[in-house]
């Protein structure tokens, strides 16, 4: 199961690399553009979702690494680790609910304007530009998931080895 997680996580980092380089490169190519006095219009949207679908799914593969965003305050004064498992497992619950929410509420968005087209390159659908938050939500709901099994093997085990 572990392996199947880390496979995800990767695909995702790379999914999120991919479309980071997408979003550069279209920047690059509308500021060249302006320029030279070329219009390309379709940049505009093309970097703003290609920049959304790098945010999503760098925060979904962050989560399982437990690098997202943090407040460590109260688990960095904690010295009892089975304390400090158990906010952890809190946390993650309180994570997920919101994990599930994205997911829930990302498919509603998705299919809301799945037949909607692009302002500026109208053959193309809005509904895939979407789908990074239901899959965002979804991926961060197996890792939240993943993380409290491992809080919990960690309690019951009586430390944190």
């Amino acid at each position: 199961m572990k392996k199947a997680i880390d496979m995800l996580q990767r695909i995702q980092i790379a999914l999120g690399g991919f479309f980071l380089c997408v979003f550069l490169l279209t920047v690059v190519f509308q500021m060249l553009s302006r320029y030279l006095g070329i219009a390309a219009m379709w940049t505009e949207d093309v970097s703003m979702y290609s920049f959304i679908w790098a945010v999503f799914m760098g925060a979904g593969a962050m989560v399982y690494e437990n690098r997202h965003f943090a407040f460590t305050s109260i688990s960095d004064m904690m010295k009892d680790q089975r304390k400090k498992s158990i906010l952890a497992i809190v946390i993650f619950l309180i994570m997920l609910v919101f994990a599930v929410l994205m997911a829930y509420y990302g498919i509603q968005t998705t299919k809301k304007f799945w037949n909607y087209t692009w302002v500026n390159i109208p053959s193309f659908k809005r509904g895939p530009t979407w789908l990074c938050l239901p899959i965002c939500g979804v991926t961060s709901a197996i890792y939240l998931i993943e993380l409290i099994i491992e809080e919990v093997g960690k309690i019951t085990k009586g430390g944190n080895k």
